[in-house]
């Protein structure tokens, strides 16, 4: 079930949602919006994926080791902490 959401923007940036929908690429300032937020999700899914792309690049070719799989779960878990703040 969609839900509302109330954003107060400056008139230049409400002018922009409205030329975009005169002009036709969007039937509303809301489908604009939504879209807008899609590109952000992909486009943030896309670097989160470059990024395990080169860790995996950098990472070593060697079977790892208990203390490496140590290190990695201690980087894991401060990964999530710091996002939980």
């Amino acid at each position: 079930m969609p839900t509302t959401m109330n954003v107060a923007i400056s008139p230049e940036l409400k002018a922009h949602v409205d030329r975009q929908v005169a002009e036709g690429s969007y039937a509303s300032s809301s489908e604009y919006v939504r879209d807008l937020i899609r590109q952000d999700q992909r486009r943030k899914a896309e670097q989160r994926l470059a990024d395990l792309v080169r860790e995996g690049l950098e990472s070593p070719l060697e079977a790892p080791d208990a203390a490496y799989w140590d290190k990695r779960r201690e980087a894991l878990r401060r990964s999530i902490a710091k996002k939980r703040r």
